[in-house]
């Protein structure tokens, strides 16, 4: 698969041809500070897969996935987005995106976007094609998940991968290990799909995982790097909750 990058940070360029040079089958074929020229790479039909940026002084990601839309020639062309700004990522669903990576991007998370541009397995001869089953990765023993919604997919997430939730505006994002998860979801919805045995809502914006808090001081919760207030309406059951 012939790949494209396009961004106009120079240390974007060496991580992702890096992680592209890694992949078997990946190929890269280029990278670029200029849209409009990787635009012209796409139209004609040089390209398969372009690593995106969004933030870009001469045309945005935005704007090259509106031109890219409108070019028949380019529309065999998938894209995957590279950005440092979340709040860009629906926008980039409704275009079709293959995938969304914030950065700074682990390869592993590379690695799982890209995975996504694999044709699926073929089916067995006993199994008609028009009623074969999608194939899907079963849980570890005693692994729980959820399913959540994003954009253009029902994703699962195991719940002992999940350190936190933070609402948004119209959506919450679901922070692992890994990644970080955009649903379409309430803050109310996903409390009561969590069991409250394991998390613990502690502010109008925040859901923690319980299991995963490393401490708690002058009422805020230290999960990793990140620090999340605890409001002053969740404040008893948490301490409550904790002391128990």
């Amino acid at each position: 698969m012939r790949c494209l990058i396009v961004d106009d940070e120079p240390l974007a360029h060496t991580i992702l041809s890096d992680y592209v040079r890694k992949v078997p089958f990946l190929s890269l074929v280029g990278a670029t500070t200029s849209p409009i020229d990787a635009l012209t790479q796409v139209q004609r039909g040089e390209v398969d897969l372009v690593f995106l940026d969004i933030q870009m002084p001469e045309l945005t990601g935005i704007q090259f996935l509106n031109l890219l839309r409108r070019g028949a020639s380019g529309q065999a062309c998938r894209v995957i987005l590279t950005t440092a700004y979340s709040e860009y990522a629906l926008d980039g669903y409704e275009h079709d995106v293959v995938d969304y990576l914030l950065k700074p991007i682990s390869f592993e998370r590379f690695y799982r976007a890209v995975q996504k541009l694999m044709p699926a397995p073929p089916t067995s001869a006993s199994t008609p094609a028009d009623t074969a089953t999608p194939v899907q990765v079963a849980p570890e023993p005693g692994k729980e998940f959820i399913f959540v919604k994003t954009e253009y997919r029902l994703q699962r997430v195991g719940l002992n991968e999940i350190l936190y939730v933070e609402g948004l505006k119209d959506y919450v994002s679901l922070y692992t290990p890994t990644e970080r998860i955009l649903a379409l979801q309430t803050m109310k919805t996903m409390e009561e799909k969590l069991p409250a045995s394991q998390f613990a809502r502690v502010h109008k914006s925040y859901i923690v995982a319980v299991n995963h808090i490393e401490s708690v001081e002058r009422n805020r919760i230290y999960i990793g790097k990140a620090v999340i207030p605890i409001g002053d309406t969740y404040r008893d059951a948490f301490y409550r909750l904790i002391e128990s």
